[in-house]
């Protein structure tokens, strides 16, 4: 695989994943959805470590990867689904987008990280200032948004608090058997939810798009995504590899409008462009000043 292609489909799949949710659970309970999907990842995984012969190791280290890592499945993934009922996959794209931002902060915090610079600070702010105009947008106009809007943002919490205690365990491991070893761990609290929300199987009411897109997310949004994920983030700079960030809620908020009739209107837009801007002052913010300040002190 090369790697244009591999970051294309990145592009492509995290870009398609926030509508392919909120299709899935129109007919799906979003806690089946979600389940159905981890379920349909897990077995082709499993097969390529069999076919590749790649281990999946159960020492110590290897567990706490695992959980730290079915923390973001788990956490991240069921709150996305819940928020799918309550606002468009556009917006929770953009919402997503914050996560480099908050896995910042949260990096400072727990792993001790250097303080965030003048440039970080005024990017946090500026993305802060563009979610908080979105989301007035959203709440005022539909008085259940505020719902799928505190989903999200406790979903992209797992996901940059996952992210987070991963950066923690010294470890090697490949990433396919790190999918299939955290997909193992989030499988059982999948399915306590599940059964203690729902417990019902009423396949006769599900549409085709539902089936369709839970098939989509557990092969292409969850196994295929991932490989591509990890090939390029090994090839590519760390910087390159974040414009997907504010690359994919552009395209997932074109793809809402046409082929879902997703409203978009003049605060999203807005406040969608402080987001995005503020991702691209925290990634290159610093690099920017520095290069200007070596400049005219030449």
């Amino acid at each position: 695989m090369s790697v244009p292609i591999a970051y294309f489909a990145v592009i492509l799949i995290w870009s398609t994943t926030p509508l392919a949710i909120v299709w899935s659970s129109e007919t799906i309970h979003p806690t089946l959805a979600v389940l159905l999907r981890m379920l349909i990842a897990v077995v082709p995984g499993w097969l390529i470590l069999k076919a590749f012969r790649i281990e999946l190791p159960w020492h110590k280290k290897a567990l706490k990867l695992y959980s730290f890592s079915a923390i973001g499945i788990f956490g991240g993934m069921l709150f996305a689904y819940l928020a799918a009922g309550y606002i468009s996959s556009g917006l929770m794209s953009l919402m997503f987008g914050l996560a480099p931002i908050l896995s910042g902060v949260l990096s400072k915090r727990i792993l001790a990280e250097s303080a965030f610079s003048p440039a970080r600070k005024i990017a946090l702010a500026v993305a802060i200032c563009g979610l908080a105009m979105v989301c007035f947008d959203k709440i005022s106009l539909k008085d259940d948004a505020y719902i799928g809007i505190v989903a999200v943002l406790i979903a992209v919490s797992f996901f940059s608090f996952s992210g987070v205690l991963v950066k923690s365990v010294d470890v090697a491991i490949n990433p396919m058997a790190t999918t299939v070893g955290s997909l193992l761990f989030s499988i059982p609290l999948f399915t306590l939810v599940w059964f203690i929300f729902d417990g019902n199987i009423p396949y006769e009411l599900w549409s085709n798009k539902s089936i369709l897109s839970v098939v989509y997310l557990g092969v292409i949004g969850s196994l295929v995504g991932f490989i591509a994920y990890f090939y390029v983030l090994q090839r590519l700079k760390a910087s390159t590899v974040a414009l997907i960030t504010m690359i994919t809620p552009v395209i997932a908020i074109s793809l809402g409008l046409v082929l879902n009739n997703e409203t978009v209107n003049t605060n999203l837009i807005v406040g969608g462009l402080a987001i995005i801007a503020g991702l691209a002052i925290y990634q290159w913010g610093d690099l920017v000043i520095k290069y200007n300040h070596n400049k005219y002190a030449q």
